[in-house]
């Protein structure tokens, strides 16, 4: 009959066979084994893209293709239907880099915001008790996930704003703003020497939000009152700047867009092609986000409806309050993957001409300078880093919600 071993025979038997055994040798140990595994596997990788590059440049320079990033300092030789900093045609391909790498951050900022908006909004009207609404939330969703992005970049671009009015009929709210095919017109402010303190108060002001917010948050988890963080947070970032600009005169000047032959110049011009892009990537996914926070409304149990019911609490103060901040738990991580996949779908602007960073780099520069494997290099370094930067920065505000043990 085998012997029976105890529980610390076991123990003591696991831990020699980690160590390595009896005999002590290196290579029997799974921890030297692994690190020894991870560095082949390094030294592998490093060997197979080094023939590649090498092979690479060695071909580029048998056939008189030139490389390095020297490029970047000569001038680009054409110009940019946006731009966010002062260009021209006569400026480098690094400043026009840079005008590309802005454009991307513009468009992916505003869609990241309105896909937000439009995914929480009918998200939670999926559990309206509203039949229409529910419909309406239903209806969205199907339709706008199960339609390819770019058709939707085209139907805002070639269906909806080409079809609007030319610049003398142009749709207008009073005399500021003006829609046509051409654009979207608005008034510009203007400040001068001191405009600036104006400007400081409104970063106070939002500095000031996040700290009442904090406050208000740990108020209520000790008390157990709730403070009106909306009202105040309103009456910060409007009061303050008002209250800066009062007390220096209001040091700005409103340039108004005038018509002037067949457009509008002056103020601010948004192009029709980040109207429809933004439109385009907002609607997409902000029905996939829609999806994203249904599931973690579900997600949450039943009972907890129920009690905050039994208390009383009527139906906008659950869902907001009892809800929400629970399902966040399940909603941040998908919100991660679909902010970083609005970045990325944000090249299908080279489809309608928007001088996105991969349009007017990859696209445009690539082909009159022939230095495919540097732009296309920084391209990619470019988007990665950005991604990565929104992974960092959704998997901290993940640990913020998530559920703490006590």
């Amino acid at each position: 009959m085998f012997k029976e071993k105890t529980l610390e025979e076991l123990k003591s038997a696991a831990r020699k066979s980690r160590k390595g055994g009896a005999s002590g040798a290196f290579y029997n140990n799974p921890q030297v084994r692994a690190i020894f595994y991870q560095i082949l596997l390094v030294l592998g990788l490093l060997y197979f893209f080094g023939n590649i590059i090498g092979n690479t440049l060695g071909n580029m320079e048998a056939i008189g293709i030139k490389t390095g990033f020297s490029f970047l300092s000569s001038a680009a030789g054409y110009d940019v239907l946006m731009s966010l900093i002062p260009f021209e045609s006569t400026d480098t391909y690094g400043r026009i880099f840079v005008v590309g790498f802005l454009n991307t951050l513009l468009v992916s900022a505003i869609g990241i915001v309105f896909a937000t908006i439009l995914g929480f909004v009918f998200g939670v009207a999926h559990f309206s008790h509203n039949w229409v609404v529910r419909k309406i939330a239903l209806v969205y969703v199907e339709i706008f996930r199960n339609i390819p992005l770019l058709l939707q970049v085209f139907f805002w671009y070639f269906a909806v704003l080409a079809s609007l009015p030319g610049a003398r009929q142009s749709l207008s709210l009073g005399e500021a703003v003006f829609l046509n095919v051409r654009g979207l017109y608005f008034p510009k402010l203007i400040g001068n020497d001191i405009a600036w303190i104006v400007w400081t108060a409104l970063a106070a002001a939002i500095a000031g939000i996040f700290v009442l917010r904090r406050w208000a948050k740990r108020r209520q988890d000790e008390t157990g009152q709730q403070f009106p963080v909306l009202k105040a947070s309103l009456g910060l970032i409007v009061g303050l700047p008002l209250i800066a600009a009062a007390l220096t005169g209001f040091p700005f000047t409103v340039e108004y867009p005038a018509l002037k032959g067949f457009n509008y110049f002056g103020g601010v011009t948004v192009i029709p092609e980040l109207m429809a892009l933004a439109l385009a990537l907002s609607v997409y996914t902000g029905a996939f986000i829609a999806e994203a926070v249904r599931a973690g409304v579900q997600a949450i149990p039943h009972g907890q409806t129920e009690a905050a019911r039994s208390l009383g609490l009527r139906e906008n103060k659950i869902m907001s309050l009892i809800i929400v901040p629970q399902a966040m738990r399940v909603i941040v991580p998908l919100l991660n993957s679909e902010y970083q996949s609005l970045v990325k779908n944000s090249t299908l602007a080279a489809a309608i001409g928007y001088p996105d960073l991969f349009n007017v780099f990859v696209g445009t520069a690539l082909n009159q300078t022939g230095q495919a494997i540097e732009t296309i290099f920084m391209t990619i370094i470019v988007y990665f880093v950005v991604n990565m930067v929104i992974s960092f920065l959704m998997n901290r505000f993940n640990n913020a919600v998530a559920l703490v043990s006590r």
